[in-house]
């Protein structure tokens, strides 16, 4: 679905989000830059904004981004090259559940628009603590349902006679914009997702609503 998607998948996004997904991804950067990480493992990277960000405003870090779909992995590899980042960023075909990364070797796990896609999210969210040294930090950004009334009833609507059609015309995969916006419903909440981070044995975990509660960056930390 995401190979199918790639080629529209940045333009849509920031018509759907009206660019606010920007704001939130500089969010997302400054809260890493804040952990002054040297190895940052950017999680379902999709086509690359968010590890090329942090490249921009971490530029002593290393950035290994990291994505289960070839097509999403080839535009963030050509965006990569047209912003000279080579040298910052290196980009691995691989999934949540096992990564191919070393025990304790990261700072900083970054997620944009990824856990709710993810397999099986326990074991994912296990293996990042794996993969995270003593101290270090997992950071997630994802869409959530508004929980108030109107905001929420707005918000459905909107995906339901907007995000869907014409995703699905644009992006020629009706399937694939069907998908996305029932993965954010079915999404736990916010609450529940700290729970769940909190069983998969990260400490210190607790959230920042965005735009309403439309999306949330989730912050937890793997103890020393």
């Amino acid at each position: 679905m995401f190979n199918n998607i790639a080629p529209t998948y940045d333009r849509l996004n920031h018509i759907f989000s009206l660019s606010i997904d920007k704001l939130w991804r500089r969010r997302v950067v400054r809260l890493v830059r804040r952990m002054k990480p040297q190895r940052i493992l950017d999680l379902a990277t999709g086509t690359g904004d968010l590890a090329i960000k942090m490249a921009k405003r971490i530029p002593k870090a290393h950035i290994m981004g990291v994505d289960l779909s070839e097509n999403m992995l080839a535009v963030a590899a050509e965006k990569v090259r047209r912003q000279g980042l080579d040298d910052h960023i290196a980009l691995y075909q691989g999934e949540a559940e096992s990564l191919d990364v070393g025990d304790g070797v990261v700072d900083v796990v970054t997620v944009a628009f990824g856990v709710r896609n993810f397999g099986d999210i326990d074991t994912s969210l296990r293996e990042i603590s794996r993969s995270l040294r003593a101290g270090g930090h997992i950071v997630i950004l994802e869409f959530s349902t508004p929980r108030n009334f109107l905001v929420r009833r707005l918000y459905r609507l909107y995906s339901n006679h907007v995000m869907k059609p014409v995703g699905g015309l644009v992006s020629k995969d009706r399937k694939a914009y069907n998908y996305l916006p029932d993965s954010i419903e079915e999404f736990p909440d916010p609450e529940l997702f700290l729970d769940i981070m909190r069983q998969a044995g990260f400490k210190d975990c607790h959230r920042k609503s965005l735009s309403l509660g439309i999306a949330q960056i989730y912050i937890g930390q793997k103890p020393e």
